[in-house]
């Protein structure tokens, strides 16, 4: 009884050895995930884009996440947030990013084109 007891302590110092125990670690992928599928769902990113910036990620966890700020957003009436840096893997994954509808739109060429528009409906 002793020697189990002896065993015991010596397991409950894992953590401070280096040694992970597998559950926190996988709560911790877990959470990592849900907090990534929030982020992509504020950030307006379709989920399937969530996926290919991020494939390390638990996908379960990232819908999840993607999920629970969805239903969030709508409670609550609340608009996403457009991304204001252009994410390179993004263009690599070859996600919707690569075809501009998932990217800020620069607006020194909005401008120009607005302004355009406007001369040619006023017919200058």
């Amino acid at each position: 009884m002793a020697a189990l007891l002896g065993c015991a302590a010596l397991l409950a110092g894992c953590d401070q050895l280096g040694i992970e125990d597998p559950a926190k670690v996988a709560a911790a992928k877990e959470a990592d995930g849900k907090a990534i599928g929030g982020a992509c769902r504020n950030a307006l990113r379709a989920i399937e884009d969530c996926y290919a910036l991020n494939p390390k990620a638990q996908k379960a966890a990232v819908y999840e996440g993607w999920r629970e700020m969805d239903e969030y957003m709508r409670e609550n009436k609340l608009e996403g947030t457009r991304p204001q840096v252009a994410n390179p893997a993004a263009a690599k994954a070859g996600g919707s990013a690569s075809d501009g509808e998932d990217e800020a739109p620069d607006p020194r060429s909005a401008k120009g084109k607005v302004g355009d528009k406007a001369a040619d409906k006023a017919g200058h």
